[in-house]
Order: structure tokens, then sequence, then C-alpha cells
């Protein structure tokens, strides 16, 4: 894991009560903070975003739920962030293609959220 915790509620184990989807939509908060500090040319906030980013990345990849293909997948996911904030970027990826990844995620676990409140509405009334 990182060096450091910033998200101190998640590392302490509500992290790992969050669906795949609230997880990686989390992690692209952060990831597009990162990105577009760095379009600001805003380093250390691009660092910051970035570190936290890592954070959830790696409680994500330490969830015991997601083996095998998800595991691999969200490593790389970690892989091509860091290659786009912090390496030569070799895949190429763009801000755009970032939030391309990350978005749906984040729109299906707001979709959950929604649902489940709805479903607790209908059982008070």
């Amino acid at each position: 894991m990182t060096a450091g915790v910033f998200h101190r509620e998640a590392a302490s184990g509500r992290w790992f009560d969050l669906s795949l989807m609230e997880q990686l939509g989390n992690v692209g908060t952060e990831v597009a903070r990162a990105a577009r500090a760095k379009e600001a040319d805003n380093r250390e906030r691009a660092w910051n975003a970035l570190k936290r980013a890592l954070e959830l990345f790696d409680l994500t990849i330490a969830d015991e739920r997601w083996r095998g293909p998800k595991r691999r997948e969200i490593c790389r996911a970690r892989e091509v962030v860091c290659d786009f904030l912090v390496g030569d970027n070799e895949y190429r990826s763009t801000i755009e293609s970032l939030e391309a990844y990350f978005m749906p995620f984040a729109m299906a676990a707001r979709l959950r959220v929604r649902s489940d409140v709805s479903d607790l509405t209908n059982v008070v009334t």
C-alpha cells in the first residue's frame, strides 16, 4: 500500500463493504482530480490526488472479493493511470480515455445508491 493513510474510514474497513462499482467510482474521482491538476500544471495537487488514488487502488486490490480477472483488470487500470500521470504515457492515455473508463463505474454506483434509498422509502411508507 502507498505510504500514509488519506482515506482513514475506508482503510479501517468500510472500503470492503462497497461494491466494485463504488470502489472504482471513488478511485476514478481521485484519478480525475489528479488528471485535471496535471493539465493545470499544478504538480503538488496532482501528486496528492495521485497518492489518494493509489491508496484506493491498493485497498481495492487487497479486497479478497476481487480475484482472478477482476484483480488483474484493477491492477492494469492502476498501471495505466500511473503511466499517464507520472510515466511516459506508453499506453497513450488521455484525460478523456481515463474518464471514459471510470465514469460508468461512478454512474452505476450512483444508480445503485439511489435504488437502495428508493427501496428504503418504499419500506417506510
